[in-house]
């Protein structure tokens, strides 16, 4: 757990523009886990020092003290949000750790497809899906194997605590770099060469048939979940690294009662599972869990 007892200090954890205190930094960090389960711990001080004093200058604030004051009171839901992007790092791109990709090609979705084509359902969450890379390969995977899924109930929920992500993955536009590792018969097909973001950067939009398959939505992962139906495979990857380890395997077990049983939890490569969620799921691969009880609702 987050020892959030406060130091009582005002020396200075780092002095330069703005002073920042071993008191500012304990209100930083515990009102960052309270938020969102994200852990800070006292050797990213300088990290959270570079980051939060363009906070500071953007918002014409004097000290950190101003700072702990303004995202510790009512006002303040706004500038904890911005906090939270800002001590984030969102790095992700097309096909990122592509053999879960091919695990989907090759295990999962040829039965899931067959047996959509006969009505049945197929969804799959990615949970932490920053600018929309994860969500849109996932789709992408789909359309390679049956390009109507749109037509039929197959879904991607892509969720993300951070609205400013999730306004961009519901854009789904991206330049030419960002796209480079979709493959070229893939690219051809779902995006199309939009105008608009300046310069001589090349942008591609996504295709509608992406659009009607992945659905952006805001969630904390430590909130309230509200949606009512199971998943055959969920996506966290490189997501709970943020986490303490308590936090993480609640998030584990959560994902349990979400899910259909013998589907898939796909995790980042340097995560590993740990908790009680060992007895419902089942090491299958590099990264890849199965859901094997329907006992563990």
């Amino acid at each position: 757990m987050l020892n959030t007892k406060a130091r009582s200090s005002e020396r200075p954890a780092v002095d330069g523009e703005f002073l920042l205190t071993e008191a500012d930094f304990d209100t930083i960090a515990r009102i960052l886990h309270e938020d969102a389960g994200i852990l800070i711990p006292p050797s990213k001080t300088t990290l959270v020092y570079s980051r939060l004093a363009k906070r500071l200058r953007a918002l014409g604030l004097g000290s950190f003290r101003d700072y702990c004051a303004l995202i510790a009171g009512e006002s303040g839901a706004g500038e904890r949000m911005t906090m939270m992007a800002a001590l984030t790092t969102n790095v992700t791109s097309f096909f990122r750790e592509n053999h879960h990709f091919e695990h989907l090609r090759s295990h999962l979705l040829p039965p899931l497809l067959a047996n959509a084509k006969r009505g049945g359902r197929v969804r799959i969450w990615s949970a932490g899906c920053s600018n929309g890379h994860e969500p849109y390969s996932i789709a992408l995977t789909i359309l390679s194997m049956m390009p109507d899924a749109a037509e039929y109930d197959v879904r991607v929920l892509a969720s993300d605590i951070d609205p400013n992500v999730v306004a961009f993955g519901r854009a789904g536009i991206y330049d030419e770099d960002a796209i480079a590792a979709v493959p070229q018969e893939l690219r051809r097909r779902w995006f199309s060469e939009t105008r608009g973001g300046g310069g001589d950067t090349r942008r591609f939009e996504v295709d509608e048939a992406l659009r009607t398959i992945v659905s952006f939505r805001e969630l904390n992962l430590i909130g309230d979940w509200p949606m009512k139906g199971r998943f055959n495979a969920i996506f966290c990857r490189n997501v709970t690294i943020y986490f303490d380890q308590p936090t993480r395997e609640r998030i584990w077990r959560r994902f349990c009662d979400y899910m259909e049983p013998g589907a898939w939890l796909y995790i980042g490569h340097s995560e590993r599972l740990t908790g009680p969620c060992q007895t419902f799921l089942s090491y299958e691969g590099t990264t890849a869990y199965r859901f094997q009880s329907g006992d563990g609702r």
